[in-house]
């Protein structure tokens, strides 16, 4: 059963989905970062509101999948030579089954802990992992190996790797790499189910970014943004927004003005899509529909922002919302780029990405703090909730069936409001 109708999207967003209260993948069920649910939780404390807290083996940054009973994580030992993905219930937080990939090989990275940074995803039928360089992973909901892609060969690079795996029809879309060496960049869809290449799009650009599948026109696309910085050039002014055909990988449309790293998946709503840049990098928007070099059709570039991008914004009705890495929060007109939250910064850093539910945005912080605002273009912060000192995070907030799942390098918590 889909909601998509109920999201302040003019364009629907096809993805996998399978009923409204499942988190299916990053980014959730319209990989946009919007719920459909209402009367989610507003405040709790590491103790209030807290339905469960389960501690975890090993640090990590993905984000959790929820789907039916069961909640799906991944995480690596520290070096990367063990990458798993667990399976929890989500009733009481205990682990059902667990899965473990060995990876021998010396892999660059920000942080020897930081091997398993994408997401895993779900439609009830079977689990995709992306272990970055030890390789692409379907398992059954009871945790049967069903196939596994380990010749995709090794994603080098200083900052290691993100991009989750997106399903959407007979395929599974992965972005692989980025590679500051020999390696390749490619856009790849394999068959769900035989693990089979589909196609293969070879790229010479970089991205973290994770694969958005959207509807432009009655016709699905894979946008992605792409910054030539795999050779540690972020001033390159070749990066662009691009868009591809699900079915074959071909590219459709071009959009350039992305100049650095690009860390933060992108945003379609409203005819138009949205592309950021990190690091010091551009943002800009462009209206969909056109073929080729579609440049002219972009509605705004903001040639440098006041920080660094890390995390996803999120577009509501006719703005965007965003926060930088400094917790410096923007709302841009979408059609114009203007900032109505100009100069507003929420307390502390944050990698995460916002999710929109009901009216409001939830974002996790990196010192495990959860800000939740208004979405709206007069800023109103609503609630800062932490879970208490020593707790840090790099995750999103994932939503499901009332509950908020948020993932912290120490413990895994569900969040519940008492009825």
């Amino acid at each position: 059963m889909s909601r998509l109708a109920a999201l302040p999207l003019a364009l629907a967003l096809t993805v996998a989905v399978g009923r409204a209260d499942n988190w299916p993948a990053w980014r959730g069920p319209t990989g946009q970062g919007h719920s459909a649910e209402k009367n989610l939780p507003v405040t709790w404390s590491g103790t209030e509101n807290v339905k469960w807290k389960v501690p975890l083996e090993n640090q990590g940054n993905s984000t959790p999948a929820v789907w039916g009973g069961k909640v799906f994580l991944t995480q690596a030992n520290k070096g990367g030579t063990v990458r798993s993905l667990i399976c929890l219930d989500r009733t009481d937080g205990k682990q059902l089954w667990k899965r473990d990939v060995a990876y021998d090989a010396k892999e660059k990275n920000w942080d020897p802990s930081w091997y398993c940074n994408a997401s895993p995803a779900t439609d009830g039928e079977r689990v995709v992992a992306c272990f970055g360089s030890a390789g692409l992973y379907r398992f059954a909901p009871d945790g049967k190996e069903l196939w596994k892609r380990t010749d995709l060969g090794a994603w080098e690079h200083a900052f290691g790797n993100s991009a989750s795996p997106v399903l959407h029809g007979d395929h599974v879309i992965q972005w692989c790499g980025p590679n500051e060496g020999k390696g390749e960049n490619y856009l790849l869809a394999v068959n769900k189910t035989t693990g089979a290449t589909v196609w293969k799009h070879d790229e010479s650009f970089g991205s973290w970014a994770t694969p958005v599948v959207a509807q432009v026109n009655g016709r699905d696309q894979i946008v992605l943004g792409q910054s030539r910085d795999v050779k540690g050039q972020p001033e390159a002014k070749t990066g662009h927004l691009r868009g591809f055909d699900p079915a074959t990988g071909k590219e459709l449309w071009a959009c350039q003005g992305l100049n650095s790293y690009v860390y933060a998946s992108a945003l379609v709503g409203n005819g138009v899509a949205v592309g950021m840049s990190g690091y010091g990098g551009s943002a800009l928007a462009v209206k969909l529909g056109g073929t080729g070099d579609v440049t002219k059709d972009r509605l705004w570039l903001h040639p440098k922002p006041a920080s660094q991008r890390v995390g996803t914004g999120v577009i509501v009705g006719e703005h965007v919302y965003m926060v930088d890495e400094n917790g410096l929060a923007h709302c841009y007109d979408l059609a114009t780029g203007k900032d109505s939250w100009e100069g507003e910064r929420l307390k502390g850093l944050t990698w995460g990405s916002l999710v929109h539910a009901d009216g409001r945005l939830y974002l996790l912080m990196r010192n495990g703090d959860t800000h939740v605002l208004a979405a709206k273009p007069k800023f109103e912060l609503l609630a800062t909730n932490s879970l208490g000192a020593g707790e840090q995070s790099n995750a999103s907030v994932a939503v499901s069936d009332g509950e908020l799942f948020l993932r912290t390098f120490r413990h895994l918590y569900c969040i519940a409001a008492k009825k």
